[in-house]
């Protein structure tokens, strides 16, 4: 029997995004992790998955990363209504605490709204920011993981493994094994 397979999409401006997806993939090897740049893959083969992890950078102040924003009207041609997705955001909280994973929640409300499961929250605790689009509503925690490849890049290796055991087993209460 083949390994479940995982559909995931990014968009990355410097590649500091897709360099997470494969350390992401390597972190999941109970699952078949395969890995699509939005900037050349149509956001509608996200249709061939039930697992789904996005990957979104914050761009300047708060703004969508430039290949999210182009296929921004494409996530309507995904039926989310099936699908279990968590999300991961880059970020830099110190040069831009404003707005830090902004883009991460700009996502998360879009495909919830279009009926998609959510899994991955993220604590908001040991960061340094002074707002955030991206946190839950109690501010205790981020709606996917955040990664900060600017300022705490020595850390990611650690969340993203700790972040990786957590939607392992997260896809499997929404999913099945």
């Amino acid at each position: 029997m083949s390994a479940p397979a995982i559909g995931l999409f990014f968009g990355s401006s410097t590649c500091y995004t897709q360099m997470a997806a494969e350390q992401i993939a390597a972190a999941l090897p109970r699952f078949r992790v395969e890995i699509h740049d939005i900037a050349h893959t149509a956001l509608r083969t996200a249709n061939q998955y039930q697992r789904l992890i996005l990957g979104i950078p914050t761009w300047d102040y708060g703004e969508l990363q430039e290949d999210w924003e182009r296929v921004w009207p494409d996530l309507t041609e995904v039926d989310w209504s099936d699908k279990v997705v968590a999300l991961y955001g880059l970020g830099d909280q110190d040069g831009y605490p404003e707005w830090f994973q902004d883009a991460l929640g700009y996502l998360w409300t879009r495909i919830t709204q279009l009926g998609a499961t959510t899994i991955g929250l993220w604590p908001a605790q040991g960061y340094r920011f002074t707002h955030s689009m991206g946190l839950t509503p109690d501010g205790q925690h981020f709606l996917g993981l955040a990664l900060d490849e600017a300022s705490e890049f020595e850390l990611s290796p650690a969340r993203i493994r700790v972040w990786c055991g957590q939607i392992t087993t997260e896809f499997a209460r929404h999913v099945g094994k």
